[in-house]
């Protein structure tokens, strides 16, 4: 029988402590080490950080030094990379340099970065992926598989392709993510804010990565550079979520387009609607149910639209995000460790499934 693969999370924050639930369900991994950046949660055991309600018998650490010494398989990497996304790059990088594989949430850019980063920054990857042999891997829900092998995998069923749309329509006033809410998207502040989400280019970094691996899976090669739509609205009411409270006249709801044209006709489509309210934006698209899903689109013959909703056994569809991020990864873990050394996308790994995770009859 085959050991299971030694696998560390590293953070345990609204994605790892999820990974840590699903590692420790999986039959083919066993959690050797958690990483903590938070010196109140140094030395708790990874049961109580996950919320499970009972131990695990492996204690988190602020040592990295101590867990790559473990020698794991592979790393669950769940931190927060959304406001220091080079930082965490090389935090990346340096994993694979010491022949550990990983399979990341972020930076989103590494889901597919060719054509967004230059070698200065995926040349060292390359290199240390070469000299160990090691993986890494960046995927999740959006950027990832509602938007990488779900579309791709709906295009195997046409005879003729004119555009690619990918979707996500959710209501994020369950999100907890206060930095990404206010500082990166602007919610709460002025609709014409300057924040980070919004200057010229940074969608195209972001996102781009999505476009382009369709792009990619689909053989074809993009007008440069690619076609950045936002419009932003203010909210009518004062509005509270989970990660901030938003006043009237503020910025409530947004939406968004990501477009890779070919010959100035656009092809790939990355669209992003999404509100803080459910009666806003009442002209902008919806979910046919639910308070959020991804949908595909796609232009051609035949016509086909995909719906992809979710949510949690005891919880709302942002639980649920977190949950589906957390196993896209967890559930990549084999097939990442037994891939060919450096970054690693969707395009270069076999069929990943929730092999073993059938639930027992009395689970």
């Amino acid at each position: 029988m085959t050991s299971p693969l030694r696998v560390v999370v590293w953070s345990t924050g609204t994605v790892g402590r999820h990974a840590i639930a699903g590692i420790d369900r999986h039959p083919g991994l066993e959690l050797v080490g958690v990483w903590v950046s938070n010196p109140d949660k140094d030395g708790r055991d990874a049961g109580e950080l996950a919320g499970l309600g009972r131990e695990l018998g492996v204690r988190a650490t602020a040592d990295a030094d101590a867990l790559l010494a473990l020698r794991p398989d592979c790393i669950v990497h769940a931190a927060m990379t959304d406001d220091r996304v080079f930082e965490s790059i090389k935090d990346l990088t340096r994993f694979v340099d010491a022949g550990v594989n990983v399979v990341s949430s972020g930076p989103v850019v590494l889901q597919f970065p060719y054509g967004i980063l230059d070698d200065r920054v995926l040349g060292p990857i390359a290199a240390a992926g070469e000299r160990t042999g090691a993986s890494l891997h960046v995927n999740g829900i959006d950027p990832g598989w509602a938007n990488d092998v779900l579309p791709l995998q709906l295009t195997s069923l046409s005879q003729r392709i004119d555009e690619v749309r990918v979707m996500e329509i959710a209501d994020y006033a369950t999100y907890v993510q206060p930095v990404v809410m206010r500082d990166l998207f602007g919610f709460g502040q002025p609709v014409d804010a300057e924040v980070l989400m919004w200057a010229p280019g940074v969608l195209s970094m972001a996102w781009g990565s999505v476009v382009r691996q369709i792009a990619a899976g689909l053989g074809i090669t993009l007008d440069e550079p690619l076609v950045e739509r936002v419009e932003r609205v203010a909210t009518d009411v004062d509005v509270s979520t989970l990660s901030l409270d938003i006043p009237a006249g503020t910025m409530g709801a947004f939406r968004f387009e990501l477009v890779g044209t070919v010959d100035g006709v656009p092809r790939v489509v990355v669209e992003h609607v999404t509100r803080t309210a459910p009666d806003q934006a009442p002209d902008w698209p919806r979910p046919s149910k639910g308070e959020g899903c991804y949908r595909v689109e796609v232009k051609g013959e035949p016509m086909m639209e995909v719906e992809f909703t979710h949510h949690g056994e005891h919880g709302d569809h942002n639980i649920s995000g977190m949950i589906v991020t957390a196993q896209r990864l967890v559930n990549s873990v084999p097939a990442v460790v037994a891939a060919r050394g450096g970054l690693v996308t969707a395009l270069d790994l076999p069929l990943v499934t929730g092999a073993g995770l059938v639930a027992a009859s009395d689970a």
